[in-house]
């Protein structure tokens, strides 16, 4: 078993930045962010705000500009799974903007390692973090300022299969079905939305690769980080 100091912390309550930061954002940014990656997108850009977004797709016609809520102009996708995955986003750059997600990995940029995740990657981060045999890791719990429980379960969650690998989703899983942000989605109250997005997001390790962010030059950029899977992934 790999000792590992974790830690969970809120966005506002980030007072240093991290060695080793793993932003948490189930519902539904990095659910969103793995769907883009698996649609063929090659990087995403996140986005500080929604003026940088379109900023940043006026100066690049052909990136994809993304958002929360409902849909806005400028903007060419919604901040959902269920609506993404029918699009193709083969070689494309997405600027994602959202409303914890985007804010939680900018406000850790400085670490020397940035990882975004959700249940959808967990074991891929959670085996990026074994093998960089990282001793300290701040979980950036990013929704509902810090308290939104199935980012701090699927962080939890990670944090756990870190150290061994053995565990099971089921308990922190339906810590997630049982979240204010599950039922607000499941009852329409979020705009922007498809019926499958809470089970879209539920799913685990249905993508077998980590997400690093990286800053280059001003921009911080998300890129798939693939880990060798040890044994055949179905999809």
């Amino acid at each position: 078993m790999i000792e590992m100091d974790s830690r969970f912390l809120g966005i506002f309550e980030l007072v240093e930045t991290p060695s080793v930061a793993v932003v948490v954002d189930v519902m539904r940014a990095f659910t969103v962010a793995a769907w883009a990656f698996a649609q063929g997108a090659e990087k995403i850009v996140l986005a500080e705000s929604l003026d940088e977004a379109l900023a940043l797709k006026a100066r690049h016609p052909d990136w994809v500009a993304l958002k929360d809520g409902p849909p806005a102009p400028g903007f060419d996708i919604v901040n959902s799974p269920g609506l993404l995955r029918s699009i193709d986003l083969g070689g494309r750059t997405v600027v994602q903007k959202t409303t914890a997600g985007t804010v939680g990995a900018l406000a850790v940029k400085e670490a020397s390692l940035v990882l975004c995740a959700s249940f959808v990657v967990a074991e891929a981060t959670a085996r990026l973090l074994r093998t960089r045999e990282s001793d300290s890791v701040t979980f950036v719990i990013t929704g509902e300022d810090g308290q939104a429980d199935e980012d701090l379960a699927c962080a939890e969650y990670i944090a756990r299969r870190a150290t061994e690998a053995g565990t099971d989703a089921a308990e922190f899983l339906r810590r997630a079905a049982e979240s204010r942000a599950a039922t607000e989605l499941a009852e329409g109250v979020r705009q922007g939305t498809h019926p499958d997005d809470v089970a879209l997001c539920l799913e685990v390790d249905r993508f077998p690769f980590a997400m690093v962010a990286t800053l280059e030059s001003s921009l911080m950029i998300l890129r798939p980080h693939a880990m060798p899977s040890r044994q055949t992934h179905q999809r």
